[in-house]
């Protein structure tokens, strides 16, 4: 059972009953009414804490009514926050205290038919007016499908006015293989003034159909929510299930877990290090920077089952366990690649043309990042230090002392050079991993508790903080699963890094941050 706990600072001061939850990281759940909701949110922004996350749950079924629930990431661990609406599923607005808010209580309106009271902003964010049977995740709705014989809704984007103010529409429907998102530039000549983009054309319903799966089958949607994070969703929503039903698993699972984030981790920059060298015209780097990847997803493959390791984290523990043969591999991969790595790095870091088309685009200030709530690879580009690897450590990460990476000029240079530093750091871990990992067991049978239970996982993945929060019924139904990207908090950040840009350095700067559309539209 979760324990009272008093000593959490900066929040004790509001006098909340805070319930220390039994997982892996520290973390602290407490219900609070409007003006401790408002006064907690200020609390947490002048203590240089941050809002991770934002949802609603509609707990009517059981008599609950519905709620409105906040995540915090404060120095000691993560606050959970709940807030019932009442009849009139209105609740204080967050932004004003942390923008980062507003699309995430928008969204909120769309998929729960909560309003956040105050907000200026309260066009439909995921929504784009063809949904039939109402918010799709209230209790008594059906789910949502499109309604016959209509378009979609016009979005209200905001105008620049302006002599030679002119605007150039991207999208949602894109040349190359991208998932769909509408990009409205405001610009003069080619330089832009203002970027508003319109996502939501990837809703998939994903918050609706966890309800209907068994918990222990739910680790499956999880993985797909945005396929180049599966093993940070993954991990994320099994380690919420057994932080609910109160569940240890083997050691040598945790550390494969490990294993396999850090190599998606690898993937991951492999991949944009050399799309963002073709961006700028260096197609040797695509080319050397595909090869690496390919290379390093196909011994993915084999140890795993699967080139993105997917369905490889399962709850209780993990699905395979590489021999060590396999491990031996994976050891000598890491030290093969590195060598070529640092190659490319100094060709990048060398290259004129590569390093002018680079350095002073897409800035965004260590001051306007902490504003915006910047987080992951981006917000550390920005100076933002923060990373659970190092901040929040969890097993198996409390024993492999991981060294963070950061820069402070927030421009594309600068990401790219925290991309080259994480992979390098992520191949040192990996070593360690391939050799310490213990003997034992790969995974443990997990048994329903009976009663209601809820839980959240936390993890650092590749683009940030992923977080999953999760309510069991006693029954064994899912309540509710909300899980978070952290392209929440970074996709207004880009929008800022384009502005006195010109056009032509878009692509450039959009894949330095290469935000998740899948992950955003749930």
């Amino acid at each position: 059972m979760p324990i009272p706990d008093p000593e959490l600072r900066p929040l004790c001061t509001l006098t909340l009953d805070l319930l220390r939850l039994p997982a892996p990281l520290p973390v602290w759940r407490a219900r609070v009414d409007a003006a401790r909701w408002l006064a907690a949110a200020h609390t947490v922004a002048e203590s240089g804490g941050r809002l991770i996350s934002l949802w609603g749950i509609d707990r009517s079924a059981s008599g609950g009514g519905m709620v409105v629930c906040a995540t915090y990431c404060v120095l000691e661990g993560l606050v959970w926050l709940e807030l019932p609406v009442g009849h009139t599923a209105a609740y204080p607005d967050l932004s004003g205290v942390f923008p980062c808010a507003g699309r995430m209580q928008r969204a909120a309106a769309d998929l729960s038919g909560l309003r956040a009271d105050g907000q200026s902003d309260t066009r439909a964010w995921l929504s784009h007016g063809l949904w039939a049977g109402g918010a799709p995740l209230q209790s008594g709705t059906l789910p949502v499908g499109s309604a016959p014989g209509t378009l979609p809704t016009d979005y209200p984007f905001v105008r620049v006015e302006g002599d030679g103010v002119h605007e150039i529409a991207v999208g949602p429907v894109h040349a190359g293989i991208i998932e769909p998102g509408h990009f409205r530039f405001s610009v003069v000549g080619e330089k832009v003034l203002r970027l508003e983009k319109h996502l939501g054309y990837t809703h998939k319903g994903i918050e609706r159909r966890f309800t209907e799966l068994a918990p222990l089958d739910a680790y499956r949607l999880a993985g797909r929510v945005s396929g180049d994070s599966t093993v940070a969703f993954a991990w994320a929503y099994c380690m919420a299930l057994e932080s609910a039903w109160q569940c240890d698993i083997p050691q040598r699972a945790v550390w494969l877990r490990a294993l396999m984030l850090e190599r998606e981790r690898v993937a991951n920059h492999l991949g944009d290090l050399g799309a963002l060298g073709n961006d700028a015209a260096l197609g040797f780097g695509l080319a050397q920077f595909s090869r690496l990847r390919e290379d390093w997803q196909r011994l993915s493959g084999a140890a795993f089952g699967h080139r993105f390791m997917m369905d490889s984290v399962v709850p209780g523990g993990v699905a395979t366990d590489p021999t060590p043969d396999l491990l031996l591999r994976l050891t000598q991969q890491c030290d093969a690649i590195e060598g070529e790595v640092r190659t490319l790095r100094t060709v990048y870091d060398e290259h004129a043309g590569l390093q002018d088309r680079f350095l002073t685009t897409g800035r965004v200030s260590p001051e306007l990042a902490a504003q915006l709530g910047l987080t992951g690879l981006a917000g550390r580009a920005s100076a933002q230090a923060f990373d659970l690897r190092c901040d929040q450590v969890w097993p198996p990460y409390d024993q492999l002392e991981v060294k963070m990476a950061t820069q402070r000029d927030g421009d594309v240079a600068a990401r790219v050079a925290v991309r080259f530093d994480e992979t390098l750091e992520s191949l040192r871990l990996l070593r360690r991993l391939c050799a310490g990992a213990p003997a034992g067991a790969i995974r443990v049978d997990m048994v329903a508790p009976g009663v209601p239970s809820v839980g959240i996982g936390w993890v650092e993945g590749w683009r940030g903080e992923v977080q999953v929060a999760l309510e069991v019924s006693a029954t064994g139904h899912i309540v509710r699963c909300h899980c978070h990207d952290p392209s929440w908090q970074n996709w207004p950040a880009l929008e800022h890094a384009v502005m006195g840009n010109i056009v032509p350095d878009f692509p450039l700067i959009n894949k330095s941050f290469n935000l998740s559309y899948s992950g955003h539209d749930l």
